[in-house]
């Protein structure tokens, strides 16, 4: 029989070896540390406010997100001290303009004592988000109420599901830059078992993980239990929203994105004549770019982009750079295997990868910008809240990248330097090198062990003929040396993006922080909008007032006041004053005197605002001739 000798590893294999082991450590490290996904609708106010003691128990118990949130009727719970529920599960919506406030109402008769609030909702942008606070009504008491002490999104499931995530992303970024590196900058790699190996695989790590979080998306908002992921009642539920519609829009396009890569790796790599070739190439690719920017889009319109400011411009923006870092990373990727596994990559084409490789880092910059102003807002966002910190972090990444690129770019204009036959000569050696000659054993056995000894020697010489291959040829080695220095870069930069999409953005967190400060936070080109009880101290004396500062900015505002009675009605009052205190500037009070409209309206307009800061609003209330209270809150304008 014959046995032919063991191929034994050569440098290139232990170099791409050790980057994928290092590739799996990282992200293990990742996923070790990270924390359930931080919900990117926040909690920016109530009423009554955590922690409050009021004189009388509210109507009703409100809450106030920063964006967008989906809600039932058993997303607001409020429980009495013995933990039975105290609300009519009967949710209200108070939802006016860019205002987010749902509300549940109480029962009437509710007992004194400190009430639980626990709330679960999913955020525009598709993340759970979940808490409890407590308030008093005439004075704090025990309490037995019980809420769930595991953050919805968090446990086995929420894990598995940002596995999932990083998965999908990193399949796309595979799928997408391998097919547009075979495309744009070489067509004969459609033919190279590698470079195919390296699509498909980002086709089925994609198609696998966004199987995977349709079916986790249930317990993942839900109960967090991993037996729910087989519910088909709640799958049902699931493709109603639209998180799920973007995974099975995802499913569809991956369906096309197969097709592609059948006919990029089938009847594309088969053609011959360079005519028919030329014309299959312009419509792969008009083809290809649909398809990558339709799931680049299932992203843009189930995410960030999808809420908050200027969606309308963000959701595009979002697909732009998601494309730019397919075309990039997936890119640099391809060439790294490319020039590993098939060295005779001509060196026309790792010029044209370098071109592309820096428009896509121009357009990556330039959609990074918008992107960063958008979620992070200020300067102290940028520093001080956990968003803007990774968001540093991954500037930072990303100029080690471009520097690290620059230096494969000097490699690439040396290697452009080599004559053709002398590089094709050595392509050709270093492609045959390690290929050991077969040894002939007899079928006796007899000789065995001294076969054994020649298949040693043999790819003994291999790897020596290759080592002098790659030492007369230091361009091409720098190069590889310096892609592979950018392929691990770009892993942790992949990573770093990818815990920035499940993380509270600078904005909101801000706002959260500011909001538990005491401050409530006025939104650009949002009214302000608060509710207070009061307690006039006479006979039918208490109530609540509201009151609206229309636009909530500096310049002239309309102001609107009403008033209830406990049980929610309209509530009349002899007088009703307001002022305004910057105490910061030493301005105020300012005394406004709105008109009554109605019975419990009243109605100033001009209301002048000269400078923005955190203002004091107080609101006098009169119920009689010497029955009167002033309430006020801190309120944040301009």
């Amino acid at each position: 029989m014959t046995a032919t000798a063991p191929r034994l590893r050569t440098t290139a294999s232990r170099s791409l070896t050790r980057l994928l082991l290092v590739t799996v450590v990282l992200l293990g490290a990742l996923f070790a540390g990270a924390v359930p996904a931080s919900a990117h609708a926040a909690l920016t106010g109530s009423d009554p406010k955590e922690g409050a003691v009021v004189a009388t128990a509210p109507a009703q118990v409100t809450l106030t997100f920063s964006e967008g949130v989906a809600l039932d009727a058993n997303s607001i719970r409020v429980l009495d001290p013995t933990g039975k529920r105290s609300d009519t599960a009967e949710l209200v919506n108070l939802c006016s303009g860019d205002i987010v406030k749902y509300g549940v109402r109480l029962r009437t008769g509710i007992p004194n004592g400190t009430y639980t609030v626990a709330w679960q909702a999913i955020s525009a942008d598709s993340h759970p988000v979940s808490g409890a606070f407590t308030f008093s009504i005439g004075a704090p008491s025990a309490t037995a109420a019980v809420v769930p002490a595991q953050e919805v999104g968090g446990g086995l499931v929420g894990a598995l599901y940002g596995i999932a995530r990083y998965a999908a992303y990193g399949g796309f970024v595979l799928l997408v830059g391998g097919a547009a590196f075979v495309l744009a900058c070489w067509r004969r790699g459609a033919t190279v078992g590698p470079v195919q190996r390296v699509v498909v695989g980002g086709w089925l790590t994609m198609t696998a993980a966004t199987l995977a979080m349709l079916l986790l998306r249930t317990p993942y908002t839900g109960s967090g239990k991993l037996s729910d992921a087989f519910d088909l009642n709640g799958l049902r539920a699931v493709l109603e929203t639209k998180p799920g519609a973007a995974l099975i829009s995802r499913l569809l396009l991956l369906g096309a994105a197969a097709l592609f890569v059948s006919v990029l790796f089938g009847a594309y790599a088969k053609r011959d004549d360079e005519a028919e070739k030329k014309d299959l190439t312009f419509g792969l690719a008009i083809g290809g770019a649909v398809v990558a920017a339709g799931l680049a889009a299932t992203w843009a319109l189930a995410e960030h982009a999808s809420t908050g400011l200027q969606p309308g411009i963000a959701m595009p923006v979002d697909v732009l750079h998601l494309l730019a870092v397919a075309t990039w990373l997936g890119g640099l990727v391809t060439l790294l295997v490319v020039l590993y596994r098939s060295p005779g990559i001509e060196r026309a084409a790792v010029l044209r990868f370098s071109r592309i490789a820096f428009w896509s880092v121009a357009v990556l910059a330039a959609t990074g910008v918008y992107q960063s102003w958008r979620q992070v807002g200020t300067w102290s966002a940028l520093v001080d809240t956990t968003y803007g910190q990774l968001l540093l972090v991954k500037v930072g990444l990303v100029a080690v990248l471009v520097g690290t690129a620059s230096v494969s770019r000097r490699w690439t204009a040396r290697l452009s330097e080599h004559t053709a036959p002398e590089a094709d000569a050595a392509l050709v050696v270093e492609q045959h090198a390690s290929e050991p000659e077969p040894v002939t054993v007899p079928d006796d056995g007899k000789d065995a062990k001294r076969a054994a000894q020649l298949a040693r020697q043999q790819a003994a010489l291999s790897t020596a003929r290759e080592k002098r291959i790659r030492d007369a040829d230091p361009e091409r080695t720098g190069l590889r040396r310096t892609v592979l220095a950018e392929a691990g870069i770009a892993v942790v930069l992949l990573a770093v993006t990818t815990v920035l999409t499940s993380t509270e953005p600078a904005r909101t967190q801000e706002a959260v922080d500011k909001a538990k400060a005491g401050t409530q936070v006025a939104v650009a080109d949002r009214p302000v909008d608060i509710r207070l009880p009061f307690d006039t101290g006479g006979q039918n004396g208490r109530g609540t007032v509201e009151l609206t500062l229309d636009p909530g900015r500096t310049g002239s505002n309309d102001l609107r006041v009403s008033l209830e009675d406990p049980a929610g009605k309209p509530k009349d009052a002899p007088e009703v004053k307001v002022s305004f205190t910057l105490a910061a500037k030493s301005v105020g009070p300012l005394p406004v005197v709105p008109d009554r409209v109605t019975a419990g309206q009243w109605k100033a307009s001009g209301v002048q605002i000269p400078m923005a800061g955190d203002w004091q609003i107080s609101v006098t209330v009169r119920t009689s001739e010497i029955d009167e209270t002033t309430v006020d809150k801190n309120v944040k304008i301009g």
